[in-house]
């Protein structure tokens, strides 16, 4: 095996971040080997315990094994290092104790570092800053107190490796339902799913529709317009700090490679601000121009994008929207307001009001102020600011669904009231069930959004079935959740993919879904799908609800309601110096610029499923044609029969000899134009062969040829496709 310089990584600086991470990441690289465990157990045989051997002959799936020099620093120390910890509190303290028990016990030989993988690099790093300072602090410690605990010590690394849970469950737990990725699955998976009883469904439709129907974050036409209107614009932390940096050329705009920001002047943390600022403002101006749009084709429901304002919630470069987004957050309000368009969000997956973690209950906090902020800055009428509600998930489980829900208990007494008000909790497809959520709801009085995608994966079978005719007997007790606190109800609905099997295909959402779940005809839906507004628009047009007759279907890569680009014009040799100023003046826009991307007046604004190219304008193909196969080959120049070495045919034609060269009439075929007339092309060859003909002609005597003879050594000529026509009928008058 290749040796690793991990002499390089390790031992890390005290509380050196960046190193520590490059160490994990180094790790992470190196191949798997299994000497390294048959290593470690033959030393626990040798006086270390049983607890070594246990853990080096572990089967456990999530555990790897890495080797490591022997040309180290640390070679002399037997280190078993732990690159993942789980959220046991005392996993800091074994991992101290082991250290030392490892360091007395040294046989100055390469060992294995026995890692499991990390849920998050955070933790690898906490990790490796343990095994550093600890290294410092039990070097005095008495070898024999060290000795006495190694068996304990070493018994509790086994625990808590074996206890770190799946990376394929990780995963699904993690997958995002409107992604393209495919979700591989296990051959029990799969015998599992296939013996599930058939889903139970209710054949009642919500007919005729009167409530909203909305998307969430994002519409598909808008997106791909020119200019792209969406509201999730977002950039890196790197990009901030960067900004903070004045540009090469202030008096110029940013340019992505020609006028950057300068590192090697002074950074202003104002600028960076600035920049990101920007980035929220613009993100905030075009909910006007989705709220209109939406308007116009009968949509009432829009999901907010958490991300409208990029780290605003972070630990170290959040910032508050008041007082710079106040007067376009208000603006997107009114025309909320005047339009009667119901807003929403639902803060991402990270924000855990149960988690045991301090750091993970300090950061849903800071995340659900953000989006209290945001709905408030709304400035909405009484009743759309109560039907502003922010969806979330009770997280992880946490091996204790009743210690979570103490601490979500706990935890949500300390939130402000505006918080309070509009938080709403929602079954989720991995742990929590309608069953599991709908206690603790009645309880705090927060309202249950329910998910029909969801409750159809996890489910409480002793209670119902899968399907949506079982559930509805709770109808009663989540409609009353909502009525309570004064607040519309609404629910979520989205269906699975054709081909999903497992429950972690089913996951997944489908690209648009084809029918209504059996709900009050009188509350809001929300549809969640890949194809966000035209999902909205597949259920309109099936069922006829009010609006369908406003969407009209697209022309393949044609938009009509956009003005095309304005260029200057170029500056030629003919012009000179001379500048046209109504040249240089854009012409008036013909479409007006509250129109833009709107429509048309035929309102063209639906694709069909699958065809999602048709948004964007059509590829130009270049094809390149192949001369010898599709062009017309005419013979037009001819060759000596013996060539002078000295004189070759130039490089640039693209003629080839078709006849052999001791062939008496030797022909050079070059590519023609089919525009070209034949009788030119059979006057060239003719008089070609009359010439050749004259050239090799066997007489010796020169009075049987009425025309001198030219040298024989003479090469082709080069015929350009522009050339005029040429005789080579030879002058008499040019050898006299």
């Amino acid at each position: 095996m290749k040796s690793l310089p991990l002499h390089r990584w390790w031992p890390p600086r005290p509380f050196d971040r960046h190193h520590a991470l490059r160490f994990y990441k180094f790790a992470e690289c190196a191949c798997h080997d299994r000497q390294a465990l048959r290593q470690l157990s033959h030393q626990s045989q040798q006086g270390e315990g049983d607890a070594m051997a246990a853990v080096a002959k572990s089967k456990s799936s999530s555990m790897l094994t890495k080797e490591f020099v022997s040309s180290s620093p640390t070679s002399g120390l037997q280190l078993v290092a732990l690159a993942s910890i789980s959220n046991s509190t005392n996993a800091l303290s074994h991992l101290n104790s082991v250290v030392a028990t490892i360091r007395l016990t040294a046989r100055r030989q390469t060992v294995g570092m026995i890692m499991a993988r990390s849920t998050t690099r955070v933790a690898a790093v906490r990790a490796t800053r343990s095994l550093h300072t600890s290294s410092a602090t039990t070097t005095t410690t008495a070898p024999a107190a060290t000795a006495a605990s190694a068996n304990s010590s070493l018994s509790a690394i086994a625990n808590v490796l074996e206890s770190v849970p799946s990376p394929s469950k990780k995963k699904a737990a993690s997958l995002d339902p409107e992604s393209d990725e495919d979700v591989p699955a296990d051959v029990e998976e799969v015998k599992e799913a296939l013996e599930r009883p058939a889903p139970v469904n209710s054949d009642y439709l919500p007919l005729s529709w009167k409530g909203r129907l909305g998307y969430a974050c994002l519409c598909t036409y808008l997106r791909y317009a020119n200019p792209p209107v969406f509201s999730s614009r977002t950039c890196r932390i790197a990009s901030i700090l960067e900004n903070r940096h004045p540009l090469q050329d202030p008096s110029q705009p940013f340019h992505a490679t020609k006028n950057r920001p300068d590192r090697e002047q002074p950074a202003d943390h104002a600028r960076g601000q600035a920049y990101v600022e920007a980035l929220g403002l613009a993100n905030a101006r075009d909910i006007v121009k989705m709220l209109r749009w939406n308007d116009r084709y009968g949509i009432k429901f829009l999901r907010l994008s958490s991300e409208m304002f990029p780290f605003a919630s972070h630990e170290i470069y959040g910032y508050k929207l008041a007082p710079f987004a106040s007067e376009v957050l208000a603006e997107a309000g009114r025309v909320a307001a005047e339009l009667g368009h119901r807003l929403t969000m639902h803060p991402g997956q990270f924000t855990q009001l149960g988690s045991p973690r301090k750091e993970v209950i300090e950061s849903s906090i800071r995340d659900l102020e953000f989006h209290s902020e945001l709905l408030s800055l709304l400035k909405l009428p009484p009743q759309q600011n109560r039907d502003a509600v922010m969806i979330l998930h009770m997280g992880g489980v946490f091996g204790d669904k009743a210690a979570t829900l103490d601490r979500f208990r706990e935890n949500y007494k300390g939130l402000s009231q505006d918080i309070k008000n509009r938080i709403v909790l929602e079954n989720d497809d991995v742990s929590w069930s309608v069953h599991d959520l709908l206690p603790i709801c009645e309880e705090l009085s927060i309202p249950l959004v329910l998910d029909y995608h969801h409750h159809n994966i996890i489910f409480d079978s002793d209670k119902v079935r899968e399907g949506t005719l079982d559930i509805m007997q709770l109808y009663d007790r989540i409609r009353a959740t909502w009525t309570r606190k004064g607040i519309t109800q609404k629910m979520h609905y989205s269906e699975p993919e054709p081909t999903a099997i497992t429950p972690r295909q089913r996951r997944k959402h489908n690209a648009r879904v084809y029918t209504l779940p059996p709900c009050d005809p009188t509350m809001d839906l929300m549809i969640e799908a890949k194809d966000k507004e035209q999902a909205v628009f597949e259920l309109m047009r099936k069922y006829k609800l009010p609006g369908h007759e406003n969407i009209g279907e697209m022309i393949p890569h044609v938009r009509e309601d956009e003005n095309k680009p304005w260029k200057p014009p170029k500056k030629t040799k003919k012009s000179g110096d001379f500048i046209d100023l109504a040249q240089l003046t854009p012409p008036p826009p013909s479409i007006p610029l509250e129109e833009v991307s709107m429509g048309g007046p035929e309102r063209r604004v639906y694709w069909p499923p699958g065809h999602e190219e048709w948004l964007r304008p059509k590829k130009r193909v270049i094809v390149r044609k192949n001369t010898a196969v599709e062009e017309e080959t005419d013979v037009v120049e001819a060759t000596a029969a013996t060539d002078s070495p000295k004189k070759k045919s130039s490089s640039k034609s693209k003629a080839k000899n078709t006849t052999p060269k001791d062939s008496p009439t030797a022909k050079k075929a070059t590519p023609r134009k089919r525009r070209k007339s034949e009788a030119s092309i059979e006057c060239t060859s003719s008089s070609g062969e009359d010439n050749l003909e004259g050239v090799q002609g066997k007489s010796p005597d020169p009075s049987s040829d009425p025309l001198p003879t030219p040298p024989t050594t003479s090469t082709p000529a080069r015929r350009s496709r522009r050339a005029k026509k040429v005789s080579y009928a030879e002058d008499d008058s040019a050898w006299k």
